[in-house]
């Protein structure tokens, strides 16, 4: 039973540490240009563009340096901008997933990886993992009370050229635990190096 309950409640704390880095996310943007609508719809178009809007410019740095570039199929191309251990004991991955190719590409339904909760969800990157060769372990993207994955969903092709910011979390791995290894269905793997 006590596991039963630790698992819940950090299931909640990981939930309301989520919905609390979206509301900031939300409060952040907002100040930029006009719009009004969704806050998950518009982020392809304003990541598009690369000119102004908050979310962006504060990956700036890193974009022009990235982590780690990895290929997939069909000209899609995931730069990792970043991977950060947050105090809450998650590692949040973010980065640009682009079509690099001259058609539009439909986003393989791999890449939602093959557990049927995710996969109730629709598209996203809930089959992707890092791997602490060192420490003999597989972290899978967390998941929410509803079971829906922590990373970027909802998108089913990408435009020639278009460019969609990402976000996946993980469980951290122990403190000492710096390089890991990032995991995709259907891409290359790539050597990253957690901050934080």
């Amino acid at each position: 039973m006590s596991i039963r309950f630790t698992t819940k409640a950090r299931r909640g704390v990981v939930a309301m540490t989520v919905a609390a880095g979206l509301a900031l996310g939300v409060a952040g943007c907002g100040g930029g240009g006009g719009g009004g609508g969704g806050d998950e719809k518009p982020k392809p178009s304003a990541s598009t563009s690369k000119t102004g809007g908050s979310k962006p410019s504060a990956q700036e740095g890193q974009a022009s340096e990235p982590l780690a570039e990895v290929k997939g199929p069909n000209g899609l191309l995931l730069q990792i901008t970043s991977a950060v251990r947050d105090s809450g004991g998650f590692v949040t991955v973010s980065g640009d997933l682009k079509n690099d190719s001259s058609e539009v590409v439909v986003v393989p339904a791999a890449l939602s990886g093959n557990e049927t909760e995710i996969i109730n969800n629709g598209r996203s990157l809930g089959g992707a993992t890092l791997v602490d060769s060192k420490g003999k372990k597989r972290y899978y993207v967390l998941r929410d009370t509803d079971g829906r994955p922590l990373t970027t969903t909802g998108f089913s092709s990408i435009k020639p050229g278009e460019t969609i910011d990402v976000f996946l979390q993980f469980p951290a791995p122990p403190s000492g635990t710096t390089d890991v290894s990032f995991q995709l269905p259907l891409f290359s793997s790539a050597a990253i190096q957690i901050s934080g």
